[in-house]
Order: structure tokens, then C-alpha cells, then sequence
């Protein structure tokens, strides 16, 4: 892959590598802000927060006596806490602790019982996790969950003739199938044949009757996802693809099958866009999909999400529902980044899936320009993603210093230091190749 290719013009370049600062240094403050805040709760005083590394280029001093400061390189973060050597806490700064009385010390991360030691390294990815399930919450919060019985808000303008459908319409049945409630509706829709206009039977001005209208589910684009052939291509919210390669589509359901079967081939669509037909090339990408119970399924996708013909109307849904969601999600994307990494390992699907900074970097700048839910869904996904990351037993991560502090636990004594050197290097090593490999991916993958 062309490094430049990736970004088309020199303003796409930087509103990429600003969303994909912003994103990440979200990630990066709740992250270490769960390390500050349960290690003060611990007892364990935090000499530095910084966002960033390298020179810096505000900084400021808390009454506690934290320098909280923003650096000049944003990509990560660190606490450094009293006693350390290193912003990795990972060895005690022996000359500083000398100096400690025996109160102070254990307000060092060296000199602090075991368990707040292992709850203060524990909270950065914990912190990561609450993140995202409150992000997802406050989504479904913001979108709302359809009412029922289902009741038309918004009609999507479509080139279908047959569009009786109006804004109050409450939806009975659609080509004799009652249709009560959203989830019967889902039922519903794939059993539908395949035509340009069915008839509804809804409920209008207290009076039941049927009108025609189109597919509910036709081959409107809702979204145009981040790395896709159809977001290269210039496809864009709202637009209707009406052919592929000179076939119809009137269903979305079509317009799948056809890029499924595709191989790869290239595609010639014809889009409808606010009354004008385009032409658009494309060609679809090989991607592995995650599915519910934690396999994969490969299938050819440019890279759309299909929407209905309306929006029904939503309610807000409660507090637990929306918190039950986001923990639903989130556990969710930790099911499938495990699963991932394993059939990558087994070699059942690509390792093409795994992605370095480029990768992400492009994106965040792609999910950003689908506007801020989809990019703060985003980060939430990320989120999630570096939580899990960072409880890897590898050392340099905090799911090694985990691991330390339960041989710690087991054996009564911490790791000697000339193991924690070894057991260091080889995870920094290991984090080095990991990168270099996902850079690799982002450069040369498809």
C-alpha cells in the first residue's frame, strides 16, 4: 500500500492525524488517569500525569504536588510515581527511596502493600473498559430504541415511483406479515420478496389501509464504513445504488449477494444521489467479520451499512438498558479481538487483520468525517481495544506487571532485579517486532 495513497490531499492528512491525536489521547487520559486516581485512592503519590512524551509544553502543579503537564509527542502517556526510575514503574529509583522515611515510603509504588500496588496497575485498562461501555450506553442513549408499535418518523427519499409511506404511519403488516413490534419487523423483512413496491397496511388519521411503498430494506447507503472500497470511491450517506455491473437492485439483501459473489472483481454501480444518477467503480475488499459466537466469516464487502426505508420513531430507553448495552458491546469487541488474534495465530483467517498506526490513524480520520457519533463510537471501540491490549502478559505492559505482582503474591518476594531486566528487554523486544509487523500490514495489505 502507497504510504501517501493513504491520504489523497495534504488537508485530508492533517484532519486525519488530528483525529487520530484526539482519539488517542482520550484513550490515553482515562487510561493513566485510572492509574493516578486509584493509586492516590491507594495511598500511592503521583509525581507526574503527562500527556505525551518528550519536551513540554504546559505543564502546572497541583496542590497535592502533581505536575500534571501535555508534551510535545502525543502518542501515549505516563504516571510517574514517587520512588520511580522510570515513567514504566517497573524498577524503584534506589537513591530517592534511600532518602525516604519509612511513612514516605509508602507513598511510593515500590513501597506500598501489594494489593494497592495491583489495583493502582489494574485501573488503567479497567478505566479503558468503563470508557467504552459508557460510550456505547450514551449512544443507544442519543439514537434511541424504536417504539412500538413501529411508527414512521422520517421517509428516506429513494427513485422508486411506489412511495405511498408518510411521516405518522403506523406499520400493521407489510404484504399481509403483521408486523407489531421491531423485533417481529426484522422477521418480517427477510421473508419479504424481492420487488420494487410491496404493500403496507398501516394505521393513518385513525384509519387502516394499504398503500405501496418500497422494499423497507432497498440499497440505501446509511453509512460508508472507514477503509472501505466505497469510502475511496467518494459513496456517501443517503445514496441509493439502483445497479451493479448493468444488473437492478432493489433490496439491499441483492446488492450483498452480488458483491459476495463478486471475488473481487471489480464493480460498476450506478448510484442515485439527490435526484442524479453517478457512476462509481469499485472493488470490493476481502474481509474477515466477526460473528456473535466468536468465529469469523470471510465475504466480499465494499464497505456500506444498509438502512431502512424510514426511521421509526424512538424513545429513550432506561438507564439499565442503555448500561446493559454498552457492557453487551464491550464485551463484545474483547470476544472478537480474542477470537481474532487466535484464528490469526491458527491461520484461519488473514493477519492482514491486525493493523499498526497508520492503520488506525486512517481510521479515526475516516470515522471522524462520519461525524462524531461515528467517531466517538470509534474511539470507544479503541478504547476497549487498548484495555484488552495492555492486559497481555507481556512484560512493559500492565498485564505483566500483573503477572509479577502474582509471583509476588505466590512466592512472598517481587521478581529479582536482574529477572525483571531480562523479563523487560524481552517484552520490549517483543512489543518492537509486534509494531514493526502491523506497520508492515498497514503498508503492504490490501
Amino acid at each position: 500500500m502507497d504510504l501517501f495513497g493513504l491520504i489523497p490531499t495534504f488537508g485530508g492528512l492533517i484532519y486525519t492525524i488530528g483525529a487520530f491525536i484526539l482519539a488517542l489521547s482520550i484513550i490515553v487520559a482515562i487510561h493513566e488517569y485510572g492509574h493516578y486516581i486509584v493509586g492516590r485512592w491507594s495511598g500511592i503519590h503521583a509525581e507526574v500525569f503527562s500527556i505525551g512524551f518528550g519536551p513540554v509544553l504546559f505543564s502546572r502543579i497541583d496542590e497535592r504536588g502533581t505536575q500534571w503537564q501535555i508534551a510535545a509527542l502525543p502518542f501515549g502517556g505516563y504516571v510517574k510515581f514517587l520512588g520511580d526510575a522510570s515513567a514504566a514503574s517497573d524498577r524503584a529509583d534506589e537513591e530517592t527511596m534511600s532518602r525516604l522515611s519509612a511513612e514516605d515510603r509508602r507513598h511510593t509504588m515500590h513501597g506500598a502493600p501489594l494489593w494497592a500496588r495491583a489495583a493502582t496497575v489494574a485501573a488503567g485498562p479497567v478505566f479503558n473498559f468503563v470508557l467504552s461501555f459508557l460510550i456505547f450506553a450514551c449512544v443507544l442513549m442519543i439514537r434511541g430504541v424504536a417504539t412500538d408499535p413501529i411508527t414512521v418518523d422520517t421517509v428516506r427519499a429513494v427513485p422508486f415511483e411506489a412511495q405511498e409511506l408518510l411521516p405518522g404511519d403506523q406499520i400493521i403488516a407489510i404484504e399481509g406479515n403483521p408486523a407489531p413490534d421491531s423485533e417481529t419487523l426484522a422477521t418480517v423483512i427477510d421473508e419479504l420478496p424481492t420487488a420494487e413496491a410491496l404493500t403496507y397496511t398501516v394505521a393513518r388519521d385513525g384509519r387502516e389501509m394499504d398503500i405501496l411503498a418500497p422494499h423497507p430494506m432497498p440499497p440505501i447507503v446509511l453509512a460508508v464504513q472507514p477503509d472501505g472500497a466505497a469510502l475511496a470511491a467518494g459513496l456517501e450517506a443517503d445514496d441509493v445504488i439502483t445497479a451493479i455491473d448493468g444488473t437492478e437492485v432493489v433490496t439491499f439483501a441483492e446488492l450483498r449477494e452480488i458483491v459476495g459473489e463478486s471475488d473481487g472483481s471489480p464493480l460498476a454501480l450506478d448510484v442515485w444521489r439527490g435526484g442524479e444518477t453517478l457512476a462509481f467503480e469499485m472493488t470490493p475488499k476481502r474481509v474477515d467479520l466477526p460473528l456473535q459466537d466468536g468465529g469469523f466469516e470471510t465475504r466480499w464487502l465494499i464497505g456500506v451499512t444498509g438502512g431502512m426505508l424510514f426511521d421509526p420513531a424512538a424513545e429513550t430507553p432506561g438507564i439499565g438498558e442503555a448500561l446493559s448495552y454498552g457492557v453487551e458491546q464491550t464485551a463484545f469487541v474483547i470476544r472478537s479481538s480474542l477470537s481474532g488474534l487466535y484464528h490469526m495465530a491458527a491461520g484461519a483467517i488473514s493477519t492482514c487483520n491486525l493493523r499498526g498506526p497508520i492503520g488506525i490513524a486512517e481510521t479515526s480520520g475516516a470515522a471522524a468525517s462520519q461525524g462524531w457519533l461515528s467517531f466517538i463510537w470509534f474511539i470507544a471501540v479503541l478504547s476497549t481495544a487498548v484495555g484488552l491490549l495492555n492486559l497481555f502478559p507481556i512484560p512493559v505492559l500492565d498485564g505483566g506487571h500483573l503477572v509479577f505482582h502474582a509471583f509476588e503474591a505466590i512466592t512472598g518476594r517481587p521478581p529479582s532485579d536482574r529477572a525483571l531486566r531480562v523479563l523487560m528487554g524481552t517484552g520490549l523486544a517483543l512489543m518492537a517486532t509486534l509494531m514493526l509487523f502491523a506497520v508492515s500490514n498497514d503498508l503492504f495489505c490490501p
